[in-house]
């Protein structure tokens, strides 16, 4: 697998494009009108939240998803068209009409999304600016366009590409994303398109976006918030020219390793531009009973506001991540436990080990650094990623909506 340029637009037949149709405000000239679309038919598959309230536009898209065919997506931002009621998927599903009709596509095979305010309904003289705007400078070269259009409180665009090589030739895998707060699985305040020119059918890609998923979107946090309008869409549109990837095949798991790996470089991405983020965290768990099992505990230090709030202060109060680990609701032997910072150990044997304090400090006055706890259970691992909660935090979503 080879990095290169591009973002969405880097696999064969995708264009994409973003403007401003003042969604966000009438004075503000930021992008936030999206469109990626494919040049061919292509088939598609979505992983979604799992909020009771899902947004209209993720009903509408869910809907796309379960037939299997997909041709575009239209993303706004500064309004997420949620809580909006009947009236929402009436805008939800205008909003595809516009858009299969500006580009001659089945109304069936456009997916929506929208991110922003909560309970505002759509200002939909605007959006329907916006995909004209977008349908009309659809380009090659328009994946960072439509990356910058779909951020809400992100400080930074975030896309990739990938070149992967299989028995027959290159494929390629592009993605944009969004994310900032409000992001704790199943899934977040995050939108992610992947596009690819590989060839796959509906129901394995849904399928191994899924696990794809499992590891990386749904092991990140930044706050304890699940948002209403949470998607990963990946389209397949076969470009490439190579035959179709079959499950078990060595193609297929080389694909599917390309597209893990995707998924958790951009999740990876959301975390580090959390929220008034000063700290990027990796927590690691080994020696669980499970996967599963790991996962939990790894998840409840990453959670933890206490753990969170002394990352941010660089304090190394081991006491919260024993803590959190313990009440993560999987047993283990007490006696079992050990954690580390970095190469520090901290915890051995459920108790204090003999460590330099200022050692510890040091570790976790980086920018970027490992938790590690071991249970010594069995052969259970997990990864998870998790930032600091810092001033910034309270003070950007204090004044979100006002």
């Amino acid at each position: 697998m080879m990095r290169i340029d591009g973002g969405v637009t880097a696999p064969t037949g995708y264009r994409a494009a973003g403007v401003s149709a003042h969604i966000k405000s009438l004075a503000s000239e930021k992008k936030d009108c999206a469109l990626v679309a494919s040049d061919a038919d292509a088939t598609v598959a979505g992983v979604f939240t799992t909020n009771l309230l899902k947004a209209p536009p993720l009903q509408w898209t869910e809907g796309v998803c379960i037939r299997g065919r997909g041709r575009a997506v239209f993303i706004n931002s500064g309004n997420a068209n949620a809580c909006t009621g009947a009236q929402g998927l009436e805008d939800a599903q205008a909003t595809a009409e516009c858009v299969a009709s500006d580009l001659g596509v089945p109304i069936t095979e456009v997916a929506v999304l929208s991110t922003g305010v909560i309970g505002v309904p759509l200002p939909m003289d605007r959006i329907l600016q916006g995909i004209s705007g977008c349908a009309e400078g659809l380009s090659s070269t328009g994946s960072h366009d439509a990356a910058l259009a779909i951020m809400t409180t992100d400080t930074v665009p975030k896309e990739m590409a990938v070149e992967v090589a299989l028995s027959g030739g290159p494929v390629r895998i592009g993605a944009i994303a969004k994310g900032s707060g409000m992001i704790a699985p199943n899934m977040a305040t995050m939108f992610c398109i992947i596009t690819t020119d590989a060839a796959i059918a509906a129901e394995d890609l849904g399928e191994l976006l899924r696990n794809c998923t499992a590891v990386s979107f749904n092991c990140i946090c930044v706050d304890n918030d699940m948002s209403t309008s949470d998607a990963v869409l990946c389209f397949a549109n076969g470009e490439s020219g190579l035959p179709a990837l079959e499950p078990g095949s060595p193609d297929f798991d080389t694909f599917a390793s390309a597209l893990r790996e995707v998924c958790v470089s951009m999740a990876q991405a959301l975390v580090r531009d959390g929220e008034g983020a000063t700290k990027f965290v990796e927590i690691r768990v080994d020696g669980a009973v499970s996967d599963e099992a790991a996962k939990t505990i790894a998840r409840s230090i990453a959670h933890s506001q206490l753990c969170k709030t002394a990352f941010f202060g660089e304090d190394p109060n081991v006491g919260r991540l024993a803590c959190a680990a313990g009440y993560a609701g999987v047993p283990f032997n007490v006696e079992d436990l050990s954690i580390w910072l970095d190469g520090v150990r901290v915890v051995e044997d459920g108790m204090p080990a003999v460590y330099e304090e200022e050692h510890a400090a040091a570790v976790m006055r980086q920018a970027a650094f490992t938790v590690r706890v071991s249970v010594g259970q069995g052969e259970g691992e997990a990864l998870f990623w998790t930032s600091d909660l810092s001033h910034d935090y309270v003070t950007i979503n204090a004044d979100y909506r006002t």
